[in-house]
């Protein structure tokens, strides 16, 4: 399945409401997919009859994660998660938060990671997460997964660092 348009996804969500469908959306960077975000995507999945990824484009991940990330394109992201079963429609977004995608499509259940809690409640917190104030505006709900801790892109980065060190400055390879 190709990446949609935002446009196409519109389109299709008349089809959806009419066949009275509950759609999930989430939105992320999803850079080196790894098992956090295999088992996060299968449990929101699970909350709906179908599951929308929002890939943050290139741009946009740089402005969030700083001027060395994505290390993995955004076709490639959204290739990947279009091939995990989980995800029935992916779509790149430019902007820093997927807030007018959200208020667009208007998900009927929007998830995100469990980082995003108010300290130590359930609750989402809303300064942290603009795209929940939208949800919360047209009645839809907002679940926060668990967290999957030890699962997240930075300590896989940090392992591979750690377990491949940069070169050094005479051109050999580091202890």
């Amino acid at each position: 399945m190709p990446t949609l348009t935002l446009p196409d996804l519109l389109a299709l969500r008349t089809t959806w409401r009419d066949e009275g469908l509950r759609v999930i959306l989430t939105n992320g960077v999803f850079d080196l997919i790894h098992a956090g975000h295999v088992g996060y995507l299968t449990q929101a999945r699970a909350l709906g009859d179908l599951l929308v990824v929002a890939l943050n484009a290139d741009a946009s991940t740089r402005a969030i994660k700083g001027p060395r990330r994505p290390i993995v394109p955004e076709a490639d992201r959204a290739a990947l998660l279009t091939a995990l079963r989980p995800v029935d429609y992916v779509t790149i977004f430019a902007e820093p938060t997927a807030e007018a995608l959200v208020a667009a499509l208007r998900p009927e259940v929007y998830v995100k990671g469990g980082d995003y809690a108010l300290g130590t409640s359930a609750a989402p917190d809303l300064a942290r997460l603009p795209e929940g104030r939208v949800v919360a505006a047209y009645g839809g709900e907002i679940v926060l997964m668990p967290y999957a801790e030890g699962h997240s892109t930075s300590a896989l980065i940090a392992r591979i660092i750690a377990c491949y060190p940069p070169a050094s400055a005479d051109g050999g390879s580091s202890p």
